[in-house]
């Protein structure tokens, strides 16, 4: 997962993408972090982001950050889906998937 700062956030490109935001000292970050780099590994046609929201606190205000680990994911510059419960790498795999079904080939 590539680290991006907040300035950066609004100018992705990609398609499809997760953002990923986190706290440096939050042991559920830290699970859910390695959690989704094993999601990265079976989804390389999506890219995977991750922030620090320590440091983005407008870019926290616009999309209502309540709490972290939180996930992001975008489709076609469009929020798709936001959540907060990472669950299991299976869940996370099927969740990207199913939302993001026409990008993606089953």
């Amino acid at each position: 997962m590539k680290e991006l700062q907040e300035n950066e956030l609004e100018s992705i490109q990609d398609d499809v993408y997760l953002l990923y935001l986190y706290t440096p000292f939050c042991g559920t970050c830290q699970l859910a972090s390695k959690m989704l780099s094993v999601v990265e590994e079976m989804l390389p046609e999506a890219a995977f982001y991750k922030n620090n929201v320590n440091y983005s606190p407008a870019f926290a205000k616009a999309y209502q950050i309540e709490s972290v680990p939180c996930f992001l994911l975008f489709k076609g510059g469009e929020l798709v889906e936001k959540g907060y419960a990472f669950r299991s790498v299976s869940y996370l795999y099927e969740l990207i998937k199913q939302k993001t079904s026409q990008t993606f080939p089953m």
